[in-house]
């Protein structure tokens, strides 16, 4: 297993920095671990840093990055919000210290580079928190297009649909801002499963997309609500809604045709449960399960969504852990957190201007119409 441990193995000083509610997944998952020890926490809000401490029995509570650091630390995990996650990496970077930063890496493509960059020149690991990617069922999926059972991806449909009242963002100030969150729905949820998408379909050569605020426009100046057409390199498209204004939600599916002509699709409900593998069709058998079982409660609060996602941060830190002392890249690097932001921020962009935006050439076979047909398609003008 990628995270054990044996006699030899180094021990490792970890610190956490910010003290918010998932903190707590970073916290169960280390202090898990036979190879660690957790030397303290930081926040801004020292009385915060210090209840944790004390609620993990923990010796240090600090409020500063450099005070954390000067603890001598091997390992720094970064729980802050968004947009604060660069000076952190920096400076970790800078000090020698490996560095586990929850997603997104940040809120632009920029920063995020900037953080890759110094870590690669500082020698220390860069690792990004996509636990999704630790379910057995993604991983299943994975070895479905590996060992041909799918074949290459061709097409790919994701569908992320959830539920969140007014509090979840009320709650903490900075959500639902474009200052300090970054985004809406695409930035904070959809993230994940465009991660995945992106690990499954390959290089995105284009992507189309469209943002509204439906539900909670009274209280965020972000999107709650987004749809996206997105083509790779590979000459493979795939479509992409996704909303929190779902009520009920219907949590998450992710469907994958590859060039066999066989699909999988990989299901998240209720949100933060197992993935499961919800239908594999091939050949000429299909085997389904329901993806949205009878009396599963839909709408699912945000401290029981964390709970439920720990068994799957304990993977991906135990991972983390033995990439800094087995000398490996993590399982899930800055450059693809990098690559799944440039997506959702070129979806943001698509919005914006009202056209695609392009990274790579994009390979079509496009049947050839005939000039009857080409006529009819130059005839269709814009709605004044």
């Amino acid at each position: 297993m990628t995270g054990s441990t044996t006699a030899s193995t180094p021990r490792l000083r970890v610190g956490i920095v910010g003290c918010g509610n998932i903190s707590r997944n970073h916290l169960e998952a280390f202090t898990s671990l036979g190879n660690v020890d957790v030397i303290g926490v930081c926040d801004v809000d020292i009385t915060r840093a210090q209840a944790t401490a004390t609620s993990w029995n923990l010796t240090h509570a600090v409020d500063s990055v450099d005070a954390l650091l000067a603890l001598g630390l091997d390992i720094v995990s970064v729980c802050t919000p968004h947009p604060t996650h660069e000076e952190v990496v920096l400076a970790a970077a800078a000090a020698g210290v490996n560095v586990l930063c929850e997603k997104p890496i940040a809120v632009d493509v920029a920063s995020a580079e900037r953080m890759a960059n110094a870590c690669a020149a500082a020698g220390v690991k860069l690792g990004v928190l996509f636990q999704r990617r630790f379910w057995p069922a993604a991983r299943a999926l994975r070895e479905a297009i590996d060992d041909g059972t799918l074949g290459a991806p061709v097409m790919g449909q994701v569908s992320v649909l959830l539920h969140r009242e007014p509090e979840y963002y009320s709650a903490d100030a900075w959500r639902g801002t474009w200052a300090n969150d970054g985004g809406g729905v695409l930035m904070t949820q959809a993230i994940h499963y465009i991660d995945l998408l992106q690990w499954y379909m390959g290089p995105v050569s284009e992507v189309y997309g469209a943002i509204n605020t439906f539900k909670h426009a009274a209280h965020i100046e972000v999107e709650d609500s987004a749809s996206a057409v997105l083509k790779f390199t590979s000459g493979a498209i795939a479509t992409l809604i996704a909303s929190t204004a779902a009520n009920p939600a219907l949590g998450v599916q992710i469907r994958i045709t590859g060039t066999t002509g066989a699909t999988a699709e990989l299901s998240e409900f209720p949100e933060g449960s197992d993935g499961r593998i919800t239908i594999m069709a091939a050949g000429d058998t299909v085997t389904s399960t329901p993806a949205h079982p009878a009396g599963a409660l839909a709408n699912v609060g945000l401290a029981n969504i964390n709970a439920a996602l720990i068994p799957h941060h304990r993977e991906q830190i135990a991972e983390f852990v033995h990439a800094v002392t087995h000398s490996h890249d993590p399982a899930v690097t800055g450059e693809d957190a990098t690559n799944a932001l440039r997506i959702l921020l070129a979806i943001y962009k698509s919005a914006r201007t009202g056209e695609p935006v392009r990274f790579a050439p994009f390979p079509t076979n496009v049947p050839t119409a005939p000039d009857a047909v080409v006529a009819r398609l130059d005839s269709i003008t814009p709605v004044a």
